[in-house]
């Protein structure tokens, strides 16, 4: 699988990672050279070896909006003594209502608006839940694999 792939036709780079089911309510996911873990907790069937699915939501958009703070810190020459963001979803049914990004960083109080600002206008992740984009499906039997739980 290839995991980065810029497409000549469309002008756009396209990122992909793979899941596998591994048993239970467990799967691996490829992303680049790394291999996550989700799960669910045991309260609900799952094994508990790994972070839920919505959590690992979360994690991108708290990790992609540190990130983004982090960049625009950088370029404005903005010392940081330390960062951190929390990303909290308020759960509505089978979906997040809502998500609430609360970021807290040692720098200059005068600078935060600005470092703000320029994060939400480069974090991928919070651009995307943001814009209407578009998601299909597809599917494709396949015979048993040997050793596939």
């Amino acid at each position: 699988m290839q995991y980065g792939v810029f497409s000549m036709a469309s002008g756009r780079f396209k990122r992909s990672v793979e899941s596998s089911w591994r048993g239970g309510l467990r799967c691996d996911i490829r992303a680049g050279n790394f291999v996550l873990v989700a799960d669910e907790p045991k309260s609900v069937g799952g094994d508990d070896s790994g972070p839920q699915p919505t959590e690992l939501l979360l994690s991108a958009v708290a990790s992609c909006f540190t990130l983004a703070i982090a960049f625009s810190a950088k370029r404005l020459s903005v010392e940081l003594q330390h960062l951190a963001v929390t990303a909290t979803g308020t759960y509505d049914g089978p979906r997040f209502r809502a998500i609430h990004i609360s970021a807290r960083m040692g720098c200059d109080p005068s600078m935060i608006d600005a470092l703000i600002s320029r994060a939400e206008s480069l974090c991928y992740v919070t651009n995307t839940l943001r814009s209407d984009v578009e998601i299909s499906v597809e599917a494709a039997g396949e015979p048993n694999i040997a050793g596939a739980p």
